[in-house]
């Protein structure tokens, strides 16, 4: 088999960009495997080893051994700390709900990556993720993947139209259950290695104590909790440890479970209301990033305001200065400032923003 080019391949030590890898190889690509080493050995703990910690390294090299490809760690702790982890903390100090693993993506994965791709001559760089890129003459359409209960196309709305044209993903076209199978018929060693979940640098999913940790927790931060009408419920511990739609930690003896409807960072305040009152009619978006350029607005869109949410019809309309309005075509709720929210036509993905703080309505609700 003739090579065709050289590719550089995220590898994370998991099934998924291991398997990533070999079906590379054997269409034909020279596979060069890379390990971004994402935390310094100092804050290395048991906790991390699943996950960017030694064990993941160790069995990235392991299976770039098997596949007989050259495997590289780059030491990327720094910008980690920078690009990624530093904005997440100060997102939840603001009283908002970040996605680190947009940021890892558009930062680390195809910020860090595609640069070490050039110096090597690589032409293209790939990764574990399942989605499906489309290359057709000089253009690159990201597509959901075949595998609906595990597309990331949402995770990779920040990536420009530039960046597309150089991936390769070809675990779309896959069922996680393929990917497994083929995996274990190719003897890979990680093939039934367990996923990880959540955040890969928050220990045990515990973000609570991953914030105490990073800015302590004292009596300053204690402010007050509220219902609709502004009357005081009791006190919270600090607004970083809330977000829109959490139930756990507010006040009972109301008749009925409240939730945080929204968080006003400037007085310190988290605003709370039965689940009902968390539907939204419509939201606006911030710092948006179209990889297709969008038709005449408005259009109709299917959006995802979560990951885990399921796409929901709605009109999207281009603002300026970066923004725009979705209007849902059913009341969403769990809208959560700082979450992307991603819009499709049919699979094709368009692009996104990151949905602001409230809209004018919202502002009048949680008013004094």
């Amino acid at each position: 088999m003739s090579t065709k080019a050289r590719v550089v391949v995220g590898m994370s030590g998991g099934v998924d960009s291991s398997v990533t890898a070999y079906l590379l190889q054997q269409r034909g690509y020279e596979v060069i495997g890379v390990t971004l080493k994402v935390w310094s050995d100092s804050c290395l703990s048991r906790s991390h080893e699943k996950c960017c910690g030694p064990q993941s390294i160790s069995d990235a090299r392991l299976v770039a051994h098997q596949l007989g490809v050259p495997h590289f760690v780059l030491d990327e702790a720094e910008a980690f700390e920078e690009e990624v982890i530093s904005p997440f903390v100060k997102e939840y100090q603001r009283g908002r709900t970040p996605n680190p693993c947009v940021l890892c993506n558009e930062k680390m994965k195809f910020g860090r990556l595609p640069q070490k791709a050039k110096a090597w001559g690589a032409e293209y760089v790939a990764t574990g993720h399942y989605a499906r890129i489309e290359h057709n003459d000089g253009s690159s359409l990201l597509k959901r993947a075949k595998d609906e209960r595990k597309d990331q196309t949402y995770f990779l709305f920040r990536l420009e139209r530039k960046t597309l044209d150089r991936m390769l993903t070809p675990l779309g076209d896959y069922t996680k259950e393929e990917v497994r199978d083929m995996a274990r018929k190719a003897g890979l060693s990680v093939w039934d290695k367990e996923e990880s979940q959540g955040i890969c640098f928050v220990p045990g999913n515990q973000y609570g104590d991953f914030l105490t940790a990073r800015i302590g927790e004292g009596k300053d931060k204690v402010g007050q909790i509220v219902d609709l009408s502004g009357r005081s419920l009791g006190h919270h511990r600090g607004i970083e440890f809330y977000t829109v739609g959490q139930r756990r930690g507010i006040p009972g003896g109301q008749g009925k479970p409240l939730y945080v409807l929204a968080i006003d960072p400037a007085q310190q305040r988290i605003v709370v209301g039965p689940w009902e009152a968390l539907d939204r009619t419509h939201c606006f978006l911030s710092e948006t990033n179209w990889q297709q350029p969008p038709p005449p607005t408005p259009i109709p869109v299917t959006v995802k305001v979560r990951y885990n949410y399921r796409a929901s019809p709605a009109r999207l309309t281009i603002l300026s200065d970066r923004r725009a309005r979705l209007d849902f075509e059913s009341p969403q709720a769990g809208v959560a400032p700082g979450q992307a929210a991603v819009c499709y036509v049919d699979d094709l993905l368009l692009g996104g923003g990151w949905i602001e703080q409230t809209t004018e309505e919202d502002r009048a609700e949680v008013a004094p």
